[in-house]
């Protein structure tokens, strides 16, 4: 006993910080504060210039209810006042207090104010000498205080605790007032206790009432699976959760009645008794010929050799593939037309005439010029898409020229979609000096070395 009053230190005025719930119904906490004195010698309660003193402790807390928590409370400290010429007077002491607390608010609040009544014993002796003229009994121990909710388990507490003496003896004046003290306290406390949930669902079993539920299926508040439409059939075997419907379509409707769910029904309007595909539509919507679950343009007629898509421009390449659905094309360029010769040139010869700064991803002014022109050639080939490759010679760490030419590449980049090309035709690649075209032994090598290549295709 003594061990524990010497190491678990509190006043018998200080109090619980942290309310349990029916789950985890222990609590823990560590306090410290400050203590003033009222009595024969004056009153210091809430005054600023006179000395303070400390104390600290621990408490264990037991929940009751949903609004009451029985609180125990070991502590230690000083307590004391200096008033010359009327005299002072200070005492170490160990203490211990029960106190059962009204929390106002419940436990799924994350401030909680609460008031608090209880009892308890001051042992004032630093060596833990229990002669009864040591100790003074707390008749009443009275308080408030607010609980900071930090987390599921952790809470910040601040409390005030009035506290009044039985006896009126350690101020050295035994014929005038009882003595009183007030603390001042700020605390951690602490949480503690294994919820039981045999299914894992998150609903305590004592709530759960429908405690088989399979894993990792989401429940209601009482642990039961979700039926959001109140149908009759759980969210988690529902196709069609928000949606009332029947179990024979997985809790989907059937508004056209023909067998297939809406979800899955593609035409869910078609008249009584009309045969439908796997769809729920009738055989061939466009006529073309083809049934409509072999049909890739079921609503719009095209030939057998295309999957019954139409090809407006007669590429040969579907409208639905067609990136140049009115521009006859080519199959190997998603239906557009060859990218000419002389543009190819071209856009070869702006590339290699795109300057940076020294050591830097900054395009010279004299560059814009050239990718003004470059945004005219993506523009007429709108479905198209470039490359942007950079290149870096021997100078320099390997990963300074990847990483320098991956930028440079990017400014390129941000340049066009600035003129409004779209990024997504936009690919920048740097290689660093992975792909040297000449020697970087000579100077005139590492020049060439150090370029950008820009590359037109339909590939994407």
């Amino acid at each position: 006993m003594k061990k524990i009053l010497l190491v678990c230190t509190c006043l018998a005025f200080t109090f619980i910080s942290k309310a349990q719930t029916e789950d985890k119904k222990w609590n823990v906490g560590l306090h410290g504060g400050v203590t003033q004195y009222q009595g024969d010698l004056g009153n210091n309660f809430y005054k600023t210039d006179k000395a303070f003193y400390g104390f600290g402790g621990v408490s264990v807390s037991r929940y009751l209810g949903r609004y009451f928590d029985l609180n125990l409370l070991l502590s230690k400290g000083t307590v004391g006042f200096n008033n010359n010429p009327a005299g002072s007077f200070k005492s170490d002491f160990n203490a211990a207090s029960l106190n059962l607390r009204f929390n106002m608010t419940g436990p799924e609040s994350i401030v909680r104010p609460y008031v608090f009544a209880g009892v308890g014993a001051m042992l004032f002796d630093k060596n833990l000498n229990f002669k009864e003229e040591n100790i003074d009994y707390m008749l009443p121990n009275v308080g408030g205080g607010l609980n900071f909710r930090l987390s599921p388990v952790v809470t910040l507490n601040l409390q005030e605790t009035f506290s009044y003496s039985n006896k009126d003896r350690r101020d050295g004046v035994v014929s005038g007032k009882k003595d009183a003290f007030l603390s001042h306290m700020a605390g951690l406390t602490f949480n503690l206790g294994e919820v039981k949930d045999a299914d894992n669902d998150g609903v305590s079993d004592r709530k759960d009432t429908c405690p088989d539920t399979p894993a990792g299926v989401v429940v209601d508040e009482n642990g039961c699976p979700l039926d959001r439409d109140k149908d009759g059939v759980p969210d988690y075997l529902d196709t069609c959760p928000d949606t009332a419907g029947s179990a024979a379509m997985n809790g989907c409707p059937d508004s056209d009645n023909d067998g297939v769910a809406d979800i899955n029904d593609k035409c869910p309007d078609t008249q009584m008794g009309t045969k439908v595909d796997a769809t729920g539509c009738p055989m061939d919507n466009d006529k073309d010929g083809i049934p409509n679950d072999l049909d890739r343009c079921p609503d719009v007629a095209g030939p057998a050799s295309l999957n019954g898509c139409p090809d407006t421009d007669g590429d040969g390449v579907a409208d639905i593939d067609d990136r140049c659905p009115t521009v006859k094309g080519t199959m190997e360029n998603k239906g557009c037309p060859e990218i000419t010769k002389q543009d190819i040139e071209r856009i070869t010869y702006l590339g290699s005439k795109l300057f940076f700064e020294n050591n830097s991803a900054k395009l010279k002014v004299g560059s814009l010029v050239q990718l003004d022109e470059l945004v005219s050639l993506i523009n007429k080939y709108n479905a198209s898409n470039l490359v942007i490759e950079g290149h870096a010679d021997s100078n320099g760490s390997d990963a300074m020229n990847l990483e320098l030419s991956q930028k440079r590449t990017e400014s390129v980049k941000n340049y066009l979609m600035e003129k409004g090309i779209d990024g997504s035709r936009l690919t920048a690649i740097g290689y660093g000096e992975s792909r040297p075209i000449a020697t970087n032994a000579t100077a005139i090598g590492r020049a060439k070395n150090r370029r950008v290549e820009l590359k037109m295709t339909y590939e994407k």
